[in-house]
């Protein structure tokens, strides 16, 4: 199953926001609002976002400036213009700053859908070519080598701690329980009545986690574990 799209929206009207976050869920996107540029900064900082909806006249932060920005620290998550200003000089403004698409105010809904899909695809295309390595956060795993980093910093790992971090990366942001781990990582069916899984998230925490600030593998009770920035 296809993972749902985590999207942030940076928009000051709140009607607006609100009618674009309702429509977008019912397309199997999960949205996020921030009511101004700086908060459209935190929001950015502090998770991990498939795609960006920014408009141009912001409070405090404008979207370009914003945008400008967004590509400082992430030069591959796919940027989308809403704005009344369709001056070719304005455009331009957008695409120099780093923007993928342009929709200028007002439009049309299933257009948006179309272009977010159509910005995603390509997204999701450019990173599938790159296989020999992952990356959330920090956090680093080069397949090739079989080397784990975080922060820069070698992390040493076993093989199977290495299977493990391997699958959560690759299903970052998603929720695996305890029997996908034991089928996709160990091959064998889920026997309840151990905890090897546990003793091996708490491994990964200990060597991954204990040092850094920013916690990237996640329990959700009664479901089992995702590694995401939170």
């Amino acid at each position: 199953m296809e993972n749902t799209p985590h999207l942030l929206l940076v928009e000051d009207e709140a009607k607006v926001a609100a009618f674009i976050k309702k429509g977008l869920e019912k397309h199997s996107f999960a949205v996020e609002i921030a009511e101004d540029g700086r908060e459209g900064q935190h929001f950015f900082d502090q998770s991990s976002y498939d795609l960006l909806i920014l408009d141009v006249n912001l409070p405090h932060m404008d979207g370009v400036e914003l945008a400008t920005y967004v590509r400082t620290k992430n030069p591959d998550v796919p940027i989308l213009m809403l704005t009344a200003l369709d001056t070719t000089a304005d455009k331009l403004a957008g695409f120099d700053a780093g923007v993928d698409d342009y929709l200028v105010k007002p439009f049309d809904f299933m257009e948006l859908v179309a272009r977010l899909r159509a910005l995603l695809k390509r997204s999701q295309k450019s990173n599938e070519q790159p296989t020999n390595r992952l990356k959330v956060a920090d956090l680093e795993l080069d397949l090739d080598q079989k080397l784990a980093l975080r922060g820069g910093n070698t992390i040493e790992l076993t093989a199977k701690e290495f299977a493990l971090l391997e699958y959560l990366m690759r299903n970052r942001g998603r929720v695996v329980s305890k029997m996908d781990i034991a089928e996709q990582v160990w091959d064998i069916d889920f026997d309840t009545g151990t905890n090897f899984i546990e003793v091996y998230i708490n491994y990964l925490r200990k060597k991954i986690d204990k040092e850094s600030p920013t916690k990237l593998i996640h329990t959700v009770v009664g479901m089992g574990y995702t590694l995401k920035e939170k």
